[in-house]
């Protein structure tokens, strides 16, 4: 047996949906209003994984200029069928209040990393779609109703539609085939078959801390669906010393050698219980036992530890801890909110640089100039070396730890009145912001700015070097807790990042350039 340290897929993957195709697994995550969209891990011991595609890196596949924070790609879905890949994704484009803007859509590739197609709409009812292929050849798409209407449950059950891949849209009636249980807010459904019965695993309890999985199953697609005996099959509800929390949403593969994982989102929350980290994904042994999918180890928590099948071992090479730019694309763990990082940045203007290009402001949900990548362990530090020459106040540039436009911290120089360079601290939290925080520190004269910032579980510390080796405490500490989900309002379902800004609010394009960058995970 192969165990695997969860959880498997660290910092912000949440609503994974596994996939086997022969020897390889594949985990379709949610990105939200990071772009490109939707993040596709690769794994072939299920220990060790790698990042291998985000399809979604057209604005013709997916337009989030606009998008709120948390919104954007929610609950992906990867399957593999007719010797293609077929991706269901949901772009949400209002989340918060009565109403939902959620328009799922269809994309396919003969390869995981493409060439994916344009996409196909499917609807707009509810979010979470995902694509049941029968073994008679049949299509069906589920996904959860969103009912705005006052006085009604808003989570208004699973819709089961057919889905026809000669006329690329949906066909036939709309039924509802699955209301939930006692445990309320259903959704993200999935539908597998095995032994006659068609299972349908569902989340429910919301996505905090009373989150959970549910499982029932009919002879009929259509229904009834029987719940499962001692529902649900997985929560961390009423469990708080676990190490894992929210265990909830996910779903299942069956491994070549009879067994099955069941891949699902958690959290690591830190002790005053928010998850900087947001929600991660992890592995869990599937037993059927009496015709239910049951957690191998007995129970319905979480294991730290996964034991799976007995898969040679296959590791991948590691990211280097430094990015110097010499390369003619940016990695793949980089991303940008809203809009690809190629239309904020360039790295041919000037070889062996990252040049961020001053767009809107920080707080813009359309065009700004941010490149970052996941924080993926409770003790973080990140330093880079910039070359900024900001000609007045609307121009700053710096590093960023960035949980949203309303959630940030921002180490960034500007142009004073008193100083060409001007350091200093922005603060964001709940959307009020707050600059400089403490006092600035001028860097006139200084062409290599080396800035740097470290994240100790609640703790957030900001630093600043004329030369690289010695750094300079800026301020206090803060507390990095408020870049999570939840403290963003109403709530959020991302996770912080960290990475680099450049602003020009006066739109002439003033552009800073970074000649580096270095995240390490320290202990």
């Amino acid at each position: 047996m192969s165990k695997v340290e969860n959880p498997a897929l660290r910092g912000f993957n949440p609503d994974p949906s596994i996939v086997r195709v022969g020897d390889d697994y594949y985990i379709a995550t949610s990105t939200f209003e990071w772009f490109p969209g939707v993040q596709i891990s690769h794994s072939k011991d299920l220990a060790n994984w790698r990042v291998v595609a985000r399809p979604l890196e057209r604005y013709s596949q997916l337009d989030m200029r606009g998008n709120p924070n948390s919104g954007g790609i929610w609950a992906p879905c990867l399957t593999y069928a007719d010797g293609l890949f077929h991706l269901i994704y949901t772009n949400s484009r209002r989340w918060a209040g009565s109403f939902k803007d959620v328009h799922n859509y269809l994309v396919t590739a003969p390869s995981i990393t493409g060439p994916w197609s344009e996409p196909i709409y499917l609807n707009s009812s509810g979010f979470d779609p995902s694509l049941f292929h029968d073994d008679d050849g049949r299509k069906w798409l589920v996904n959860m109703v969103w009912d705005h209407r006052p006085g009604n449950n808003p989570f208004g059950g699973i819709l089961l539609q057919e889905y026809s891949p000669k006329e690329k849209k949906l066909v036939g009636p709309v039924e509802n085939i699955f209301r939930g249980t006692a445990l309320g807010l259903v959704e993200g459904p999935h539908i597998y078959k095995r032994d006659g019965y068609y299972y349908l695993l569902t989340a429910e309890g919301g996505t905090f801390i009373t989150h959970a999985a549910t499982v029932a199953r009919s002879r009929s697609i259509h229904g009834p669906y029987e719940v499962m005996p001692n529902n649900p099959l997985i929560s961390s509800a009423s469990h708080p010393e676990l190490r894992l929390q929210s265990a909830g949403h996910g779903s299942f593969v069956e491994n070549k050698d009879g067994s099955w994982v069941f891949a699902h989102l958690c959290r690591r929350p830190l002790k005053n219980g928010r998850s900087t980290l947001g929600r991660e994904t992890a592995l869990q042994g599937i037993t059927w036992v009496e015709g239910w999918p049951r957690l191998t180890s007995g129970g319905q928590v979480p294991l730290d530890v996964y034991e799976g099948p007995n898969l040679a071992r296959h590791e991948w090479p590691k990211t280097p801890e430094r990015d110097d730019f010499d390369t003619p694309t940016l990695g793949i763990e980089w991303q940008s909110p809203r809009v690809r990082p190629a239309d904020v940045s360039s790295l041919a203007a000037r070889p062996g640089y990252l040049r961020l290009i001053g767009r809107e402001s920080i707080t813009s949900n359309f065009e700004q100039s941010l490149v970052a990548r996941r924080q993926q362990a409770k003790h973080v530090q990140a330093t880079t070396c910039m070359q900024f020459a900001p000609q007045h106040f609307q121009q700053m540039a710096g590093i960023v730890a960035f949980y949203s436009t309303d959630s940030f911290y921002y180490l960034y120089v500007s142009r004073a009145d008193h100083a060409e360079k001007a350091l200093s601290v922005m603060k964001c939290e709940r959307g009020n912001l707050t600059f400089p925080v403490e006092k600035e520190y001028v860097l006139d004269g200084v062409e290599n700015i080396f800035l740097r910032l470290e994240i100790k579980d609640e703790r957030i510390s900001f630093f600043y070097s004329r030369d690289g080796v010695t750094y300079h405490t800026v301020g206090w500490e803060h507390d990095a807790s408020i870049l999570s989900d939840e403290h963003a309002i109403p709530c959020g379902f991302t996770g912080n990042f960290v990475g680099m800004a450049c602003q020009d609010l006066a739109g002439t394009r003033l552009h800073a350039d970074f000649d580096w960058f270095d995240y390490r995970e320290i202990g």
